[in-house]
């Protein structure tokens, strides 16, 4: 499958190419696992608990730092991806423009040592998370929505070396 994944890192560090590797395994999986056949474009942001913050209060209006945030550019349905993409695919890239999503590695890392694994599963677990967002899966409510959403979650984690908890 075909795939374009425009990262930006705002920070510089030497974990950079370790981050975006797991960040690309970790869409790969996640198209894979929901059946999406389309070449897809996505773009992807890492930055700290600043940048994250500035962003949630720009787009979201909430004035403080999260794990990650996702702007996906379509309403798909949950697991129910499109059969024919040509309506969604970008005439001029031929790709499917899927949305954006930023995430914390500063967040990343307090998490992983809050619940105990390391900052590779935390980010790889951040990226499903946010690329099932793109895909239409929301947790607006704390039952059903969200007990699909963490049941995907955890079956694209467990099929990546490294991510299963």
């Amino acid at each position: 499958m075909k795939m374009k994944i425009n990262m930006t890192f705002d920070k510089f560090s030497f974990k950079n190419p370790v981050v975006s590797s797991v960040i690309r395994r970790c869409v790969e999986a996640t198209l894979d696992a929901e059946g999406v056949s389309a070449p897809c474009e996505i773009n992807v942001l890492v930055t700290d608990d600043d940048g994250i913050r500035a962003i949630n209060k720009a787009s979201r209006d909430m004035d403080k730092a999260t794990d990650v945030l996702s702007f996906p550019m379509f309403e798909l349905e949950a697991g129910s991806p499109p059969e024919d993409w040509s309506a969604y695919l970008d005439p001029e890239t031929g790709l499917c423009p899927l949305g954006d999503m930023c995430i914390s590695l500063q967040r990343a890392a307090a998490q992983a040592k809050e619940f105990g694994h390391s900052e590779r599963r935390e980010i790889g677990y951040l990226t499903i998370h946010s690329m099932l967002h793109l895909l239409g899966y929301d947790h607006l409510d704390e039952g059903p929505q969200k007990a699909q959403m963490r049941a995907r979650e955890e079956a694209i984690a467990a099929t990546i070396t490294g991510m299963a908890r």
